[in-house]
């Protein structure tokens, strides 16, 4: 744990080690036990600001700002999807297909390609066979 590390934690989490991520948490205890007075300062500073913070009312918001907000969002988003970058998505979407198709193509031709190409090894490799379980007419007459 470095001083640039745990002055980040505290600042992302506050000074309560119980909201520091769990994966650095022992570190950063560790840390502290040896850490120098700037960071001493540093977390008796953040908990100052934790402690402003869970002692300030929390704000009320009221459903005619948060029904105006909502539809503003839901107005921009309609706005961005018939401006904006649908044209392109439509491009790569083609594209996409496309290679989706040559691809599926060129399983389809490797397959039949595959059985065609080896069905005279596959009869050889048959006779081959066939030949080593058969009675010899050497073995009959002796």
């Amino acid at each position: 744990m470095t001083p640039d590390r745990f002055n980040a934690l505290i600042d992302a989490y506050g000074a309560d080690a119980r909201r520091w991520p769990v994966s650095e948490r022992a570190a950063a205890e560790a840390f502290l036990a040896t850490a120098p007075e700037a960071t001493r300062a540093a977390l008796a500073e953040a908990d100052e600001i934790d402690a402003l913070l869970h002692g300030s009312k929390a704000p009320v918001v009221s459903m005619a700002l948060r029904d105006r907000v909502i539809a503003a969002a839901a107005e921009s988003g309609l706005k961005a999807g018939r401006t904006g970058r649908r044209w392109l998505d439509r491009i790569f979407l083609v594209a996409g297909a496309g290679w989706a198709a040559a691809a599926c193509a060129g399983v389809v031709a490797g397959l039949g390609l595959t059985t065609h190409l080896t069905a005279d090894a596959q009869a050889d490799a048959v006779l081959y066979q066939a030949s080593l379980d058969a009675v010899d007419d050497t073995e009959w007459v002796g």
